[in-house]
């Protein structure tokens, strides 16, 4: 499980197969399929099967992906965070989950920051997108906060719902 961010509070790496209980809890979780939306997982097979073919095969083409976010002193997971590449999208663009218990803490708010600048400052990244759904105000907080504006609304494939797109520049 190979670090990549690091901030005050948080540790920020790569999600492995021993994350499976975890990202269980957290794609199941009524606020994730709410505002995220169904990622087929359902049982530790199923989210071992995220695992590898989401955030795993995301590492292997693009070198990033989804990360999964901890605590850094007693590496309890809260979360994850990091850069997706769509290809409904014409540039990467930033995701994050947290579960409900760890919300309100500033944890979202410092782990995107973290992503942000990964992706703009390291990776160099000439923009970085975000997409929420409409009603999720503490979302649209945490991207506005962080410098994203809003850009248009999107409909990333023919049978989605629409999506607030977001952006911020380098």
């Amino acid at each position: 499980m190979a670090q990549v961010l690091q901030t005050a509070r948080l540790n920020i790496r790569e999600i492995d197969e021993s994350d499976a209980p975890f990202i269980l809890e957290l794609l199941t979780d009524p606020s994730f399929l709410e505002n995220i939306g169904d990622r087929g997982v359902s049982d530790l097979a199923s989210a071992v099967n995220y695992i590898r073919t989401g955030p795993g095969d995301s590492y292997a083409r693009n070198g990033y992906g989804l990360w999964l976010v901890e605590l850094k002193d007693s590496r309890i997971p809260v979360g994850t965070c990091g850069i997706i590449r769509r290809d409904t999208l014409p540039a990467a663009d930033i995701g994050y989950a947290f579960l409900p218990r760890h919300w309100g803490q500033g944890y979202a708010l410092e782990a995107c920051q973290a992503v942000r600048d990964h992706a703009l400052r390291t990776l160099a990244m000439p923009q970085l997108l975000a997409i929420v759904a409409p009603g999720n105000n503490a979302s649209i907080k945490v991207l506005e906060r962080i410098g994203f504006n809003f850009r248009d609304t999107v409909q990333l494939t023919a049978d989605a719902e629409q999506v607030k797109l977001y952006a911020v520049q380098a």
